[in-house]
């Protein structure tokens, strides 16, 4: 195999983006691969994706929509579009880190029978993730940001949160994937992880009902920035502020270098716990 004959030596591996663009043929058959097996056998395939946050917002519209609409211009329109935007970020996350978390693991059999880097397994599940988003909400993502902002500049913007939004993802998926090598347990764990994540993200309720004094720990929330930005972008004519885009980007750029080089850390221990 061509990927084989090229395998980067540790030392060369100090990034992700290396192992990305070095095994990119490799990643074009595992990913296609990962989707095919996670749907086989549905009807509606890849547009879960769209159907979850959907389904979702008509559940958060139903119970919170008119408690929550004076907070969007009284709207209960807005209400929905604001909630159906972020219920895209989280269900992103919450897929790619879940699916990044056990990644290793479940390849540890492979693992053992040939040469291949261990770090395109957790990229394998953020890949598949991008091409569901892509091929499900995102263009109804788009629509959105065309009917509500008016300018085709917006849509383009869409890159700026959904790009820091993947890099987080990789951050995370790197750091889970690599624990739960040494902690099984983890997985019980992360699904609470991932609740606090949701719960203190501003999806269903608007923020400004946040308490003074909690809005600081909410804000060490990755996703809360990219949620905002998103609204920003996708809902108002109005251009979001260039330092808060490059607030928001900055954050996915440290995430996922940290969580690379926590990954590539404990990578030297893996061979003998799979």
């Amino acid at each position: 195999m061509v990927w084989q004959e090229k395998i980067l030596s540790p030392k060369e591996r100090n990034s992700w983006q290396k192992t990305l663009l070095r095994y990119w043929d490799l990643l074009c058959v595992l990913v296609p691969q990962t989707l095919h097996a996670r749907y086989r056998g549905s009807y509606l395939g890849v547009y879960w994706s769209l159907l979850n946050p959907v389904i979702m917002t008509a559940l958060y519209t139903t119970i919170f929509g008119t408690a929550f609409a004076s907070y969007y211009d009284n709207s209960l329109v807005n209400y929905v579009l604001a909630a159906f935007t972020g219920l895209l970020v989280i269900h992103f996350y919450n897929s790619s880190t879940t699916q990044a978390l056990t990644s290793v693991v479940s390849n540890g059999e492979l693992l053992n029978k040939i040469r291949v880097p261990t770090d395109i397994f957790p990229l394998t599940m953020i890949g598949a993730n991008i091409v569901q988003f892509l091929i499900g909400p995102f263009p109804i993502l788009v629509i959105i940001t065309l009917l509500k902002s008016g300018s085709v500049v917006h849509v383009f913007l869409l890159l700026i949160p959904f790009i820091s939004l993947v890099l987080v993802c990789t951050g995370v998926g790197f750091i889970v994937s690599a624990l739960f090598v040494f902690f099984r347990d983890l997985g019980y764990f992360y699904e609470v992880a991932t609740f606090i994540v949701w719960i203190s993200s501003p999806v269903f309720y608007p923020p400004e009902i946040v308490p003074s004094q909690v809005k600081p720990f909410l804000n060490l929330n990755p996703l809360v920035a990219i949620i905002e930005s998103l609204r920003q972008i996708s809902l108002t004519p109005d251009f979001p502020e260039p330092f808060f885009l490059l607030g928001v980007i900055s954050y996915g750029i440290i995430l996922s270098a940290f969580g690379y080089m926590f990954f590539r850390k404990l990578e030297p221990e893996f061979l003998d716990l799979l």
